[in-house]
């Protein structure tokens, strides 16, 4: 085996996204399709954070706002607002498809494995379980999430048997 294709063998694709002005990324394997902002069904008694639902060739998919998951200032959705439908992994309910919304989409990056740094310890007080660690890029620094634990589908189970309310705009 070559040098490069050694190294290649360690690199994993990323797909960047922007919320409030931040980089993030996640493994583009978890990535199915990624679609602009559209009307979603709201789903009652469900954390604010759910913003709904949506009815993606007939499996119902949760619809994760990321800014109000990490406690962000809300926003208006624009026309560079994205919808990413991901298939989440657990240990409890094997695998799931749920979708985040993200400001918008930068771009996929190769990143090699010894160039992602360690989540930093922030304290007991700051949830640091669904960061997967850094990555300093050349123009700035991505946060990459570990989308099975942030996502956790086990708060979803449910999710198809619950009543939806009309489309929102």
């Amino acid at each position: 085996m070559t040098d490069e294709a050694t190294s290649d063998a360690h690199a994993e694709q990323f797909l960047t996204f922007e919320l409030a002005g931040e980089a993030y990324g996640i493994e583009i394997l978890k990535v199915q399709e990624i679609r602009g902002w559209e009307p979603i069904r709201k789903i009652p008694n469900t954390p604010a954070y759910l913003k709904g639902a949506l009815n993606l060739r007939g499996s119902i998919v949760p619809i994760v706002d990321l800014r109000e998951r990490f406690n962000m200032e809300k926003i208006e959705y624009t026309p560079t607002t994205v919808v990413i439908v991901m298939c989440i992994h657990t240990e409890n309910n094997g695998s799931t498809v749920m979708g985040i919304v993200a400001d918008a989409v930068s771009d996929v990056l190769d990143i090699h494995l010894n160039e992602i740094k360690a989540s930093p310890n922030l304290g007991a007080k700051i949830d640091t379980r669904y960061i997967r660690g850094m990555y300093v890029g050349k123009k700035n620094m991505i946060m990459l999430l570990d989308v099975d634990k942030l996502l956790n589908p086990d708060e979803f189970m449910d999710i198809a048997v619950l009543p939806l309310e009309p489309e929102h705009k």
